[in-house]
């Protein structure tokens, strides 16, 4: 049997674990009268959202199959989620007939699947007459004429614009919050604590408890110990559990590079320390998190030798045409799509070059380098060098597209742009993770680029939220813009 065979028969029998031994009839607590009908984006962002509600109908229209079998033989997590989903359907449907309804597991407490054909015409006035196009509209029509028929219908969709139809129209919607994160109260990482100055001169890693009562701090917390009438006063110390805490000094880094300010200072604790092994990087444009990322992951591979590789990688999600219609092989591609990353490894080599570029031998390379290429300036041999380090296999920059399945041993390995991933997708890529490898997820949760994905939804924070407890995770979250006065207008204020 091929690899591919046996694949899909070890998914079958994971999907079928979710429903055999399962009741053969809904508990008397089933409510055949309340529907919660899934859009497509549902199944997709999450394959398992059948599972999600309970001693209720769940709904799946007609419209909705037809969309999977034509997303089937997509690329990416996307292709994969919706095959997923449809084997996940499959299993259901040797335990009895859709259009009648399945009884889901137990944990669902006797809810039922349900597949309800495509209505006949679409008779609300103003909505599109032609049903094999404006499929948006037959899953509206599908949820009024369930209601109409004595059901209480709530739509379930991802997709905002559909939410806001739903709602002109009179029908009963939701966004789909199942592992989503509260906005307010968010985990930053970090708590302040304002201390009298006499006691802030004094005090001790030892003896902290008496200012953090009643305060919930989770592993690799940071603690901002400032002046009640100075907050540029301050102690800085992390939280390693019972009563352990450290105090964290200044950090420097090819004796050129060190924090701009307390949370630089917390990222690069975190990023520097092996422990760790996933660190989340979160805040606006220009806080520094892809550039300290970029800096801890060059000085451990390059000069502490603690990895063997920088792995780096992004999403492709595309602002306007996508990685496709660039020219060149998938280098060249990845070159322009990489263009954030080559552009802050350029400014580190940049001002190693000036100061302690020794440490990445670059001096004995220089005579060479005239030889190879004339007497470049300083932009071309900070080009040149970043070039080297990917031909000695130091930094290696790959589409996010060919993670899956591989394992990623001995290697400091960070995403870029993570907000633009669903929470799948990131597990899918972390679990990549082998032995000795530390991986580092960073991105904008206000900047998302994916239709159907939020602050509290996106891969990055669900992640930062779920793990926050854990000792091998920590977090931070940089409020402060070091890019430039302009940076930071426009990301206040635009």
């Amino acid at each position: 049997m091929s690899n591919n065979k046996q694949s899909v028969k070890r998914v079958e029998k994971l999907a079928e674990k979710k429903v055999v031994q399962q009741p053969k009839k809904a508990t008397s607590t089933t409510r055949r009268d309340r529907i919660f009908l899934l859009d497509t984006n549902v199944l997709i962002h999450d394959v398992n959202a059948i599972y999600a509600f309970k001693s209720v109908i769940v709904g799946i229209p007609f419209i909705v199959l037809e969309e999977l079998d034509g997303l089937k033989r997509e690329g990416g997590e996307k292709g994969h989620n919706v095959r997923e989903a449809i084997r996940r359907l499959d299993a259901l449907r040797k335990l009895g007939h859709l259009r009648d309804g399945v009884v889901l597991n137990h944990d669902t407490e006797g809810a039922i699947l349900k597949v309800y054909p495509n209505p006949s015409e679409i008779d609300i006035s103003f909505l599109s007459q032609d049903v094999h196009d404006i499929k948006d509209n037959v899953i509206l029509q599908t949820a009024a004429d369930l209601a109409k028929a004595g059901n209480t219908v709530t739509l379930i969709t991802k997709d905002i614009n559909v939410r806001i139809k739903a709602d002109a129209l009179g029908i009963e919607t939701e966004d789909y919050l199942k592992g989503v994160v509260a906005y307010e109260g968010f985990y930053k990482g970090w708590i302040s604590v304002p201390v009298p100055a006499n006691e802030l001169r004094t005090l001790s890693h030892k003896r902290l408890d008496p200012y953090l009562k009643g305060i919930q701090l989770w592993p690799n917390e940071f603690i901002v110990l400032e002046s009640e009438n100075n907050p540029e006063n301050y102690r800085l110390f992390r939280f390693f559990g019972g009563n352990n805490f450290k105090e964290v000094q200044p950090i420097t880094l090819f004796q050129n590079f060190g924090a701009k300010n307390i949370q630089q200072l917390m990222a690069l604790d975190l990023l520097m320390d092996d422990d760790v092994k996933l660190v989340s990087l979160l805040g606006p444009a220009g806080t520094g998190k892809t550039f300290l990322a970029l800096l801890a992951g060059l000085y451990k591979v390059a000069y502490e030798r603690k990895y063997r590789k920088l792995l780096v990688t992004r999403p492709v999600v595309a602002l306007g045409a996508d990685i496709g219609y660039l020219p060149g092989d998938i280098q060249e591609k990845l070159h322009y799509w990489m263009q954030p990353v080559h552009d802050n490894l350029e400014f580190i080599s940049s001002q190693m070059l000036r100061g302690s570029g020794d440490q990445l031998n670059i001096e004995r390379r220089r005579e060479k380098d005239k030889k190879r290429h004339g007497n470049p300036d300083y932009h071309q041999k900070e080009t040149l060098l970043v070039d080297r380090l990917k031909q000695q296999g130091i930094i290696s920059l790959e589409a996010i597209t060919y993670m899956r399945g591989r394992s990623i041993p001995n290697q400091f390995f960070f995403i870029d742009e993570v907000q633009n991933l669903t929470p799948h997708e990131v597990k899918t890529i972390v679990s990549r993770a082998g032995e000795g490898t530390k991986v580092v997820l960073a991105g904008d949760p206000y900047q998302i680029d994916s239709p159907y994905l939020d602050f509290s939804s996106n891969g990055l924070t669900v992640t930062t939220e779920k793990l926050k407890d854990h000792s091998l995770f920590g977090t931070v979250f940089l409020e402060v813009s070091e890019r430039s006065e302009l940076a930071k207008l426009a990301a206040e204020e635009l």
